[in-house]
């Protein structure tokens, strides 16, 4: 399995904020930068014995108390009562969210299918604006209370981080290109799925915004990080900038930044997700979940799968699921309004 990196928010987020003198973004980037080098001269934790299945999580919460030494010290365990710390609690009910869904509407025992333990670390450095997964767990930071607040706030971008895992132990998307930008894409759909599940919505009462309520009171016109309904439309703000994210093929971003775009173009793919979901109808992680769930564990995917590729994927996994009938007739729809039409 490729050593990956993968955080939440996106580089050019960051690139503006410190170019303008946030010094929390510069250390912000400061600290990725060090982890991204890290994760590249050190390989992931593949040798550990696989976890026997149980059916129930194993979440350990760590504090790292303002380090950016991981873990850090345990703070809450499996079966432990809630704490004091309201981030703890909340880094440890993300964590069982998310795992509740894999397990309870795909039948998977966490994110390698086989019980593997969900270890998160909160308090992360001094202000540090990101989350990410690591590659073997999942670290927040505290934001800086203007632009970031904390990221354990909002669920979904616990969902995404973990979903990144999924991705890992499934198709292993290279996190470069199109590839890249469909492991981001992929992460926000169950990361989506995962607040969408937890707080019964349905496709129509759902919100698709990724990072809904992480923006603080610094940030005067933005709503989130991402929206999945309507890519380019999440941010448009003198601090954060433009939401560059495209919504259709024809605007999509050529770049050799942030891995090729993978923060940037997974709006596409993202569109796309949502235009099946709402055609559907009903809750977006019944049928629209279980396709591109079957798709990352069906085999078909290949660690360089393209857009269209994936998109022809979904389609071959529709049918074969709901045979020549409404749920293949929406995917090939959605693809095609994004301008990946699928023959």
């Amino acid at each position: 399995m490729t050593s990956v990196f993968c955080t939440i928010v996106p580089p050019h987020i960051l690139d503006k904020l410190a170019q303008d003198g946030h010094e929390s973004a510069q250390r912000t980037l400061q600290a990725d930068s060090a982890l991204r080098t890290r994760r590249r001269m050190t390989t992931l934790r593949a040798t550990q014995p696989a976890s026997v299945p149980t059916g129930t999580p194993k979440r350990t919460v760590y504090d790292a108390e303002h380090t950016e030494t991981l873990p850090g010290r345990k703070v809450r365990a499996e079966g432990d009562a809630p704490v004091g710390d309201a981030t703890v609690n909340r880094a440890h009910a993300g964590l069982g969210a998310t795992f509740d869904l894999f397990l309870q509407v795909y039948g998977r025992d966490s994110m390698d299918g086989t019980g593997m333990p969900l270890d998160a670390t909160v308090h992360y450095g001094v202000d540090y604006a990101n989350a990410f997964w690591d590659g073997s767990q999942m670290v927040f930071g505290d934001g800086d209370g203007d632009l970031f607040l904390d990221f354990t706030l909002p669920v979904d971008v616990i969902g995404h981080e973990l979903a990144h895992g999924f991705t890992q132990h499934t198709a292993n998307l290279e996190y470069y290109g199109q590839s890249g930008a469909l492991n981001e894409s992929v992460s926000d759909v169950f990361g989506a799925l995962v607040k969408q599940y937890a707080l019964g919505q349905s496709a129509a009462e759902a919100d698709w915004l990724i990072g809904a309520g992480l923006l603080g009171p610094g940030v005067d016109r933005g709503t989130a990080l991402r929206s999945m309904k309507e890519p380019g439309t999440a941010y448009d703000d003198d601090v954060l900038g433009k939401d560059p994210q495209p919504g259709h093929m024809d605007d999509y971003v050529r770049t050799s930044r942030d891995n090729g775009g993978v923060h940037i173009n997974s709006g596409i793919p993202n569109r796309a997700f949502h235009l099946l979901a709402t055609e559907l109808g009903g809750n977006a992680w019944e049928r629209a979940g279980q396709i591109w769930y079957d798709v990352m564990t069906g085999g078909a995917l290949t660690p360089e799968t393209r857009f269209t590729e994936f998109a022809a994927a979904t389609a071959a996994a529709a049918k074969a699921r709901y045979g020549d009938a409404a749920e293949l007739q929406a995917v090939t729809k959605a693809w095609a309004a994004v301008g990946l039409p699928v023959d």
